[in-house]
């Protein structure tokens, strides 16, 4: 199948360099309405559609993104991969500001927001096990080291609720009781979402402060994480350039099975099943219903 491509851009990534027929396109989802329209054309041979997470202007806060209208938007396109690109705070001292994680898990500390396209009518489980695809993560941390960012392969996401930072209680709690990495507010239920769409999905973290539990940089400063993020703008631009480079128009099945996630993961039997709730999951699961 082709290869379609879909940059989820959050603080910091608010366009794409390159894309030619570019049109800006209204899809409308039974979930509710997407963070934007979605700016869809082609680069470097394949379709690629872009989705500011929120929303031209910032609109949305974390909260309140609508990401299951989102990714089931993206799913309707005929979206196969989706790479999630967001700003994050460090808890490590050598993931500096400036710094690029090609995020590989995640601890989900959200709790205001609806996490599944499953519920009562028709019950799935999917693995997160492994919630990223490592082929495009792989793809995305070489286009990344090719753009000069320095990239840390490899990294724990704690997705927290926001929208206020971290207090330096939690900052500590997350840091070394937790052993995350990063910190930030949109990956979920976001990563959650693609795995139950069947999309090959990836996150690149894009470092801007030391959240609240460095001694030396004090608690995060609004105006310091947007310079951070004015400085990664163009190389979070190259990075996805060079991610729609490398990889192949043609879409072979994931080695990582992201694309059949759904395939014994529906529990509800077909006799039981709503036919609202079914009719709502036509683009999501329409592959095994």
């Amino acid at each position: 199948m082709d290869r379609y491509l879909a940059i989820i851009g959050g603080s910091g990534l608010y366009q794409i360099d390159g894309l030619t027929h570019a049109t800006w396109v209204e899809v409308d989802s039974p979930f509710g309405k997407p963070s934007d329209a979605i700016l869809t054309g082609r680069l470097h041979g394949i379709s690629v559609a872009f989705l500011p997470r929120h929303g031209r202007g910032h609109v949305h806060s974390p909260t309140t993104v609508p990401y299951r209208a989102n990714i089931d938007a993206l799913k309707r396109l005929g979206v196969t991969d989706v790479l999630s690109v967001s700003a994050c705070g460090s808890f490590r001292e050598d993931m500096a500001p400036g710094d690029f994680v090609i995020v590989d898990q995640f601890i989900d500390r959200t709790f205001a927001r609806e996490k599944s396209f499953f519920g009562t009518g028709c019950v799935a489980h999917v693995s997160v096990a492994h919630p990223v695809c490592p082929h495009v993560s792989a793809t995305a941390r070489a286009a990344a080291q090719a753009a000069g960012v320095t990239v840390h392969d490899g990294g724990t996401y704690l997705a927290m609720e926001g929208p206020q930072f971290s207090t330096l209680a939690e900052s500590q709690l997350y840091r070394e009781r937790f052993g995350c990495d990063v910190i930030g507010m949109t990956n979920m239920p976001e990563a959650k979402l693609a795995r139950e769409a069947e999309l090959c999905y990836a996150s690149v973290a894009m470092i801007t402060d030391y959240d609240s539990w460095h001694p030396d940089h004090g608690a995060v400063e609004i105006t310091e994480i947007i310079e951070t993020l004015h400085g990664n703008a163009a190389h979070a631009r190259s990075m996805v350039d060079g991610v729609a480079h490398a990889l192949s128009p043609v879409r072979a099945p994931c080695p990582a099975g992201c694309d059949r996630a759904l395939e014994h993961a529906i529990m509800t039997a077909p006799e039981a099943r709503d036919a609202d709730v079914m009719a709502r999951l036509d683009a999501v699961a329409g592959r095994v219903l």
